[in-house]
């Protein structure tokens, strides 16, 4: 008796999320605190971060779910890396405050961010280099070169959109730093373009909305955003340049480096071909 073939489709949909054992595990583990933390402030009645725990539980399975539409395999380094990303940015970073109670916790995330970026820029391209629909053939370096951008890209867009947020919704995405001295042209005492210093600023002042005045007595003034922009960016350039370097090198070698394709993603198709 022949088997019917839907149901070995169905049964192949089965199968969990995360095929990977370490992957699945953190999955699981990470799904749980999320779910804890979504109770927690239910009672609470927080409900922006029940909000957010349901937007990370969704984040959380869409790695898996994209892969699978776009038959598609992740390395399962770069998908416990994708999960733990997405667990410290929404649940630590944003509910747990720790983008403000833990030093350079967003420089470490826009790194890992300018990092993941790069890898997903890398394959887009590196799955057309390797299609036989397609008949060019790019070059290691070419291929470094577009998934570092592709990830600048990302990262500026980001920017733009933690700029807009903060301009029409009056949310602090773009953290103010504590900036002590000064360099403008506008202050040159002869118009010109020379630019004049003012040093060693002690002391801010507060505006508050009643029109009221408060001086902070902090070591400066507070910018509006430009060094948390900047630092975000040049972070995000290294983490995108740590990913080319090594994809470069992946490519150069011609997939056969165990390092690298810890990270790389790959058509499953294609694996099969190649192996």
């Amino acid at each position: 008796m022949k088997r019917n073939p839907v149901k070995k489709k169905e049964k192949k949909d089965a199968q969990p999320f995360y095929k990977n054992k370490a992957t699945l595990t953190v999955y699981l583990l990470l799904r749980l605190l999320v779910l804890l933390t979504l109770v927690r402030h239910v009672f609470r009645r927080d409900f922006e971060s029940v909000f957010l725990c349901g937007l990370t539980l969704i984040l959380l399975v869409l790695p898996s779910v994209i892969t699978r539409k776009l038959n598609v395999e992740l390395p399962g380094t770069l998908e416990i890396i994708i999960l733990l990303f997405i667990f410290a940015a929404e649940i630590l970073g944003e509910i747990n405050s720790f983008y403000v109670r833990v030093p350079n916790w967003d420089t470490m995330l826009h790194t890992i961010n300018g990092f993941l970026c790069a890898a997903i820029g890398f394959a887009l391209v590196d799955m057309l280099n390797r299609s036989d629909v397609f008949s060019f053939r790019l070059s290691p370096l070419y291929l470094a070169i577009v998934a570092f951008c592709f990830s600048m890209t990302v990262g500026v867009m980001w920017e733009f959109f933690e700029y807009g947020m903060d301009c029409f919704l009056g949310l602090d995405m773009q953290k103010d730093a504590v900036v002590s001295s000064i360099h403008s042209v506008m202050l040159d005492p002869q118009g010109g373009n020379k630019s004049t210093a003012i040093r060693d600023i002690r002391y801010a002042i507060a505006v508050h909305g009643d029109g009221t005045q408060t001086v902070i007595p902090v070591s400066g003034y507070l910018d509006i955003g430009l060094h948390d922009t900047m630092k975000d960016l040049i972070v995000n350039f290294i983490g995108a340049v740590v990913f080319s370097v090594i994809g470069y090198f992946y490519v150069k070698q011609k997939g056969k480096g165990r390092f690298a394709a810890r990270f790389i993603p790959r058509v499953k198709q294609l694996m099969g071909r190649e192996e």
